[in-house]
């Protein structure tokens, strides 16, 4: 017999919040693999820490780890960040964690998304991914959260949502064949309808990138209902110029849910120095995973923070921009301290930023 519930969120009256809402903690997994993580994933260990260390500030925060590396990370982080034993292929939480929803009355259930590790045997990053598909569920379990399994092959990392029945999406993630090659736009916006209780859906019309197809949460993000942080640069010759100026006129030309027209924060962008040499030669090239190569460009998107009980924990890259953004940050955010993480190329080497290995669970559950 299946622990999944057979009903839907939706109709059981439970919603996706949005990640400015009210948390009990933030889940996180330590990085290993050395066919992803260069120097036998020491340098990105550090950075994890520090990432988790400074959201810990903030809210509780657990670090799950595989058992090869449990006790390097229990070594590594101080006390009250809790480390528990639990297997990955990846460390990308955002993406195979489960996506919390809550009802009215701050019960706590997940979606469990199918996750193919971005695309499968066409595109995706690695081979193989099963424990990876296993880790909301597990999540869910630890938690004690009701669990529902989606249809839909998805990342968390593919949306964003108001809290307020709107979602934000690109259509090269949800759409591509290698994710639902079998379901139409409208299907895929009722499973989001059913799963997140959300009453639009966005579709940003990206050409997205080599890693991801062009996740949402690498271009924008709600600051709340109808206010929208999007990644900016005005240099045309930067790796993100025509998909950031194209998401603006897109974006402007919409309403959300409530029929709000949306308010566009700019953020600026960190025109990064591709992958050196050096980097490249760190990293273990093999068969059924995505080569790093020198010369491949390296995401310096700030828009790739998190957001904290009382905090936002953004990525740092060494560079002038740096205090340019975080001073963007705590205008938008004036209610909350933004909290820098140097060390933000070593989490990009990897394919993501600190969004993409954080995962918030929503207050309703005690974490600890």
């Amino acid at each position: 017999m299946s622990y999944y519930l057979e009903s839907t969120p939706r109709t059981d009256g439970y919603r996706m919040p949005g990640e400015f809402e009210t948390h009990a903690g933030c889940w996180v997994l330590f990085p290993e693999r050395p066919d992803t993580w260069r120097d036998g994933a020491i340098p990105a260990q550090r950075v994890f820490v520090d990432v988790a260390k400074a959201i810990a500030q903030f809210e509780p925060v657990t670090v799950c780890a595989n058992t090869s590396v449990y006790e390097i990370a229990r070594a590594m982080l101080p006390r009250h960040i809790r480390v528990i034993e639990l297997s990955y292929n990846d460390s990308w939480m955002r993406d195979n964690g489960p996506s919390f929803v809550v009802n009215s009355e701050n019960q706590v259930r997940g979606v469990d998304w199918n996750f193919n590790a971005w695309g499968g045997l066409d595109g995706g990053l690695y081979f193989p991914w099963d424990k990876d598909n296993l880790v909301a569920s597990k999540v869910l379990g630890i938690v004690g959260a009701g669990a529902y399994k989606s249809p839909l092959t998805n990342e968390g990392g593919a949306i964003h949502v108001d809290g307020d029945g709107t979602l934000i999406t690109t259509k090269s993630v949800l759409t591509n064949p290698n994710r639902n090659p079998d379901l139409s736009i409208g299907k895929i916006e009722q499973i989001l309808s059913d799963y997140l209780a959300v009453d639009k859906v966005i579709w940003l019309e990206l050409e997205g990138d080599d890693e991801t197809d062009g996740h949402i949460d690498g271009v924008c993000c709600f600051v709340r209902p109808s206010v929208v942080l999007l990644s900016w640069t005005d240099n045309q010759d930067s790796n993100i110029y025509e998909e950031c100026h194209e998401a603006y006129d897109q974006l402007m030309l919409q309403k959300d849910a409530k029929g709000r027209s949306f308010e566009i924060i700019k953020l600026p962008y960190a025109d990064l120095q591709p992958m050196t040499k050096a980097e490249s030669d760190g990293v273990h090239q093999v068969d059924m995973t995505l080569p790093r190569l020198e010369g491949m460009p390296v995401f310096g998107g700030y828009i790739n923070f998190y957001i904290a009980n009382g905090g936002i924990v953004v990525p740092n890259f060494g560079v002038e921009t740096d205090n340019e953004a975080m001073q963007v940050l705590q205008e938008a955010f004036p209610n909350r301290k933004i909290v820098g993480v140097s060390g933000g190329r070593e989490i990009s080497l990897g394919g993501g930023n600190i969004h993409c290995i954080t995962q918030q669970q929503p207050v309703g559950i005690p974490m600890l």
